[in-house]
């Protein structure tokens, strides 16, 4: 198996960006994407006693999207709430109904003057039914049930608050509120649509009997769209329409590094995102430091890169760390048992790349792959699930026909906070091939990927800042042109890298390679093939896994088989003819 280098073309997004001149602010723009929610929300305007929860993320723009959305549908006729006798004459209240009319009557109550109504935090009990006047016993004062179309609450306030959130789910269920005890009841004249997370939904759905009758429709939103699916063009004009709304001006240098922002949003080269607020959040920023409302490319790139130095505190201490050699992270020669894997430290805020130092030492013993991570509880489930997995590959290779007469132990040195993830299961396996076959490991080289029972290496989370991460460090130390990242092939169309780390691999300093399966992964390591067994089982020589299969015979006592007397004979007819 070979492994391709990665070509500097793949390592960051390639956009097709049109012209801004001609691109519109439009309401509309803002639901890019959104077709579920669209339809759910058509629906919600067409059916009858159906009403809708609205699945957004944080990041983005909650009033303004709805606010398009209500826009999308067709208005409404204005609704009237008359006070009518019984018998078809004006009459106070105790002797009359409360009806909706398309018209006006003498005694009129409330208009639906608002196409919507949005209500979240501290929401009272008043903010949705009304109140009656304490000065005018016979006159009321509507809530947000009777003077809109389309109410939007917030679920996770209503949730808050348990009398509110029955309230609303009893009047949806009956059709009508009260509002006094002398008042007739109101028949509920709008839609209401319930914002929030998805998992409340869930919890809702399954736990609230009323809510899953009555809250059939489902609009969720997504927070980024795919290239093939929409244009360049469609996303440039959401993008215009944010920042017409803040009343900042584009100009065309500006987009190329607000896509690449975006498409690092998104975590793919042919993604972008749709989370509004850090694009807006940069967009304020950029303005701010070049005082301006009219954005260039430079002040994008300006602003991007105080970003990072706000939030890389840490990240700065850290590498510190490893320039003081306060943490043995050798990136140069090679050495047995002894791998570079990569890590992300991820914040609230900011996420980073870091190389931790993972070694693996084996002795005769029963078989077992031991994690000290997990011996010493510093390794979540997920990585034990990895090591196991190791494991099961380790003896689908060797010990097929009998068991392994060794231990091993695999650690993260100087890691003293919990390790959770698979992501270091190719490193692993790699350092502990190294262990056995007793072969060193270019130091010069990190690697990242998960594995499979089979062997297959399967893609990882925070491939561009662990690649940064790396990068950084052998930067400062000095770049050899020897060194470089293994990483899964899945991963590529993530890449999304800063351009420092792109000119150096495009003049051959610094290096990526793509892997599909481990033995391509020790090949570039150990600089040796992994080797195909024979029908019998046996590596050819010269190769890196017959190295590990001499080890493990020998680890298990079996002698080198002597001749037997027939063959001895047999050997000597030979040599006297």
């Amino acid at each position: 198996m070979n492994a391709n280098p990665i070509a500097p073309a793949s390592l960051s997004p390639n956009f097709a960006i049109p012209s801004i001149a001609n691109i519109v602010a439009t309401h509309q723009a803002r639901l890019l994407g959104q077709s579920r929610t669209l339809d759910a929300f058509s629906l919600l305007a067409s059916t009858t006693d159906q009403h809708m929860y609205l699945a957004d993320q944080s990041g983005i723009d909650r009033k303004r999207f709805i606010q398009a959305l209500v826009e999308s549908q067709p208005l409404h006729s204005v609704q009237y709430l008359n006070r009518i006798a019984q018998d078809g004459q004006q009459a106070p209240q105790t002797k009359s109904t409360l009806v909706w009319q398309a018209e006006p009557g003498e005694d009129n109550l409330s208009t639906t003057t608002h196409r919507y109504r949005y209500l979240s935090g501290n929401i009272k009990r008043r903010d949705l039914i009304g109140h009656i006047s304490s000065l005018d016993p016979q006159h009321y004062h509507p809530g947000a049930f009777a003077d809109c179309r389309y109410l939007f609450i917030c679920a996770e306030s209503l949730w808050k608050r348990e009398g509110l959130w029955e309230l609303v789910l009893q009047t949806i269920d009956r059709a009508e509120y009260d509002i006094h005890s002398n008042w007739p009841a109101i028949a509920l004249n709008c839609k209401i649509i319930l914002v929030g997370s998805s998992a409340l939904y869930s919890v809702s759905y399954i736990e609230e009997r009323l809510f899953a009758s009555h809250f059939p429709l489902l609009g969720e939103l997504v927070n980024e769209l795919s290239l093939p699916e929409f244009s360049e063009q469609d996303y440039l004009q959401w993008l215009v329409t944010l920042a017409d709304d803040k009343g900042i001006t584009l100009t065309q240098s500006a987009l190329a590094p607000l896509f690449n922002f975006s498409s690092r949003l998104a975590d793919h080269q042919q993604h972008l995102s749709l989370l509004t607020t850090p694009l807006l959040q940069l967009m304020e920023q950029a303005c701010a430091y070049s005082q301006s409302r009219e954005l260039t490319g430079a002040a994008i790139t300006h602003a991007l890169a105080q970003q990072t130095l706000r939030h890389n505190a840490s990240q700065t201490l850290s590498a510190q760390s490893f320039d003081d050699n306060f943490i043995n992270l050798p990136t140069n020669g090679t050495m047995i048992g002894q791998i570079n894997g990569l890590t992300v430290l991820d914040a609230a805020e900011y996420c980073y790349g870091e190389p931790a130092r993972i070694t693996a030492s084996v002795h005769y013993g029963d078989g077992e792959v031991a994690d000290i991570e997990r011996k010493s509880e510093l390794g979540g489930n997920i990585h034990a699930k990895g090591l196991m997995i190791l494991s099961s590959c380790l003896y689908r290779i060797f010990g097929k026909d009998a068991p392994l007469h060794l231990n091993a132990n695999i650690v993260f040195e100087q890691s003293y906070q919990e390790i959770d993830g698979d992501s270091a299961s190719l490193a692993e396996y790699c350092a502990l091939m190294s262990a056995i076959a007793e072969h060193p490991i270019e130091q010069g080289i990190a690697a990242t990927g998960a594995i499979d029972q089979f062997g297959q290496v399967q893609a990882i989370g925070g491939v561009n800042e662990k690649i940064e991460g790396f990068f950084a460090l052998c930067q400062r130390r000095g770049l050899t042109g020897t060194q470089g990242v293994i990483l899964p092939k899945s991963n590529v169309q993530q890449l999304n890298l800063h351009q420092d780390v792109i000119d150096a691999i495009d003049k051959k300093q610094f290096h990526l390679y793509q892997v599909e399966h481990i033995d391509e992964a020790v090949t570039i390591l150990m600089k040796m093939p992994a080797g195909i067994p024979d029908d019998n089982g046996q590596f050819p020589e010269d190769t890196l896994y017959r190295l590990v299969q001499d080890r493990l015979e020998g680890l298990a006592g079996y002698p080198d088989e002597e001749d037997s007397f027939f063959a001895k004979w047999l050997a000597k007819l030979k040599l006297s003819s």
